[in-house]
This record gives structure tokens, sequence and C-alpha cells, in this order.
């Protein structure tokens, strides 16, 4: 950085710039715990045993750093390459018509208090709104250092299990709704787009009804035609706008897509006798009747306090399933 001439191009001085931040937030906390732990014993080494204050400090301080340690453990778990980055969540109603799309809503809300919990910024893509209530499908962008690291862990179906809001005869109803997560893809990773392989369609933008309609035929979708992979956005102020984050959102998810034909082909080499993962299986179920539960199926990690989940406190979840993909 100190090297003549670095500040000139900002498309390469930014990504070094990027790249120092991102090894300073690793490197810097556990140097900083390592001191801490030598202070700590050079003290333990000078107490006697008439130092109870001293002593009870020293005990305090210790329990402190045992927890920041487990936390610093528990980051050195996420990674992978693309762990570091921002996260394109899409949710997708399953079957239940109006109960479904409730769901997504519900699992919208979860995604975003968890993001508001670790000051991640919360960006609407795209958004489909269900007939009665609730939203059919949504897709937002969670920007954030280790977004895409820790939300990577819930993608799958989830299950509800509830008495529905809109039964008059109070019944017990299951929704499903799928979650998809995919990396933020920086411009610098070589996805190669040729044009003579893109559909692009405009169409009007559709808003929650009122004065939220958008009029303007500024909506895009782009479908890949080599893979069938559609990415739109409707929520930028032009078309120009939607466009480019269409483009983001189709390089990620083609990305994914070459990601995981490559994981296929190893599973197909490497995981005889071993479990294999089956896209759109159920990973967690929330019940809230007759009892409430929410239990993820990978881990068997499982919990009562169901508001508590419901308001984004799914940490435990995600490092419980981060936890038992290392050990595999």
């Amino acid at each position: 950085m100190s090297a003549e001439g670095f500040w000139g191009p900002e498309r390469i001085s930014g990504k070094v710039v990027k790249q120092l931040k991102a090894l300073k937030s690793a490197i810097e906390p556990w140097e900083t715990a390592f001191k801490k732990c030598q202070e700590l014993h050079e003290l333990a080494t000078l107490l006697k045993s008439e130092d109870g204050e001293l002593i009870s400090d020293l005990i305090n301080n210790i329990e402190a750093l045992a927890s920041e340690t487990e936390k610093l453990e528990f980051k050195a778990l996420l990674g992978e390459e693309l762990d570091s980055s921002s996260a394109i969540l899409s949710i997708n109603a399953g079957a239940g018509g109006t109960e479904s799309c409730d769901w997504v809503a519900m699992l919208l809300r979860m995604y975003t208090r968890f993001a508001e919990r670790h000051g991640y910024d919360v960006k609407t893509i795209d958004t489909l709104f269900g007939e009665e209530a609730g939203v059919k499908n949504v897709t937002v962008l969670i920007e954030g250092e280790y977004a895409y690291g820790y939300l990577k862990a819930e993608r799958g179906v989830h299950r509800l299990v509830r008495i529905s809001p809109f039964d008059a005869n109070k019944r017990r109803h299951t929704s499903f709704a799928s979650v998809d997560v995919i990396p933020e893809i920086e411009e610098d990773i070589d996805i190669k787009l040729e044009e003579k392989e893109l559909r692009i369609d405009v169409y009007r933008s559709k808003g929650a009804g009122g004065q939220s309609v958008n009029t303007t035929d500024s909506a895009v979708r782009i479908t890949h035609i080599p893979t069938g992979i559609v990415a739109q956005c409707q929520n930028e102020r032009s078309q120009h706008q939607n466009k480019q984050t269409a483009l983001k959102i189709i390089k990620a998810r083609i990305y994914e897509f070459e990601r995981e034909k490559k994981e296929q082909e190893l599973q197909k080499l490497y995981a005889a006798g071993k479990k294999k993962i089956e896209f759109g299986s159920q990973i967690r179920s929330y019940v809230m009747h007759p009892y409430n539960l929410v239990k993820d199926h990978r881990t068997d990690f499982e919990t009562g306090d169901v508001n508590k989940v419901m308001d984004g406190g799914i940490d435990e979840f995600i490092e419980a399933y981060l936890k038992k993909q290392a050990s595999v």
C-alpha cells in the first residue's frame, strides 16, 4: 500500500484495502486474546492465597477470555472461499396458499431481525406479495462481513405447525417455505456471461397496492438460457439499476450452480455409504401448537423458546450446523 502509484486505479487499491481489512479482522482478535492470556498468567504467578479480591478479579477475567476465545474458535469455522461475502437470500412459499405466504413473511422478519442483531444491512431486491396476505416469494441482499458464512446454514425447507389465524375453525395447519442462500459475487470473480446466452425481459413492477404501485415498465427479468437460471429485480429506481442488480444475482446463482455441480461430482466419488445432500428436504421444524419447539433435523439441536427464534435468535442453530459440518 505504500508503493508509489498504489492509490491510482481505484478498483485495484480498493480490493487490496478490503483484503487487508479482512486479514486484520481475522488476526488482531487472536493477538489481543493471546496477549491478555499472557498478562493473566503473569498476574496469577504473583498472587498469594490471601489476595482474595484480586483472585476473584482474575477468575472473572479468565472466564471472559474463555468466552471470547470460544467465539473466535467458532468464527474460524467460516473458512471457505466466499464465507466472508454478503448474502443473497430468497424465500419461496410452498403448498398451502395464504398460510405459506404468511410463513414466508414470518421468516423474512426473522432473518431481518437476525441481520439487525449482527449489524448487517438488508436491501429488498424483489417481492411478490400473496393474494390475500403475506408474501409468495422475496429476495433480499443482506450486506455485511460473513453474512453468507452464517446464513448458508439456513438453506433448505422450513416447516411451520400452528393454529391458523386464517381458519375460522381454529384448526392446526402445516406450512412449508424454502430458503435459498447464495454469496454476493464480487466484480473481480471471473463469471463470463455472453449476451447471446441471456434473455432479458422488461415488465411492469408490482407493488403492495395503493400509492406504492410502480406504474413504469422498469422491472427486469434475466434468464440464462443454457442453465435456465432466472433472476429478476423490480425494487430499484430505474430499469438500468434493476438490470445491473439482476445481472449481479444471476452471476451469483451461476457461480453457486457450478459449485454445487462440482460438489455432487465429488460426492459420487467419495460419499459411498454417506447420506446425500437432498436439496429441498426439510431442515427445521417450528412447532407452535400443541407445544412450543423449534428443532433442526440435521443437528438435532432444539429449543422451546419459539418467540426468541422468530425474533432473529437463530445463532445457536447456525453454530450447531457449522460445528457438525466441520466435524464431518
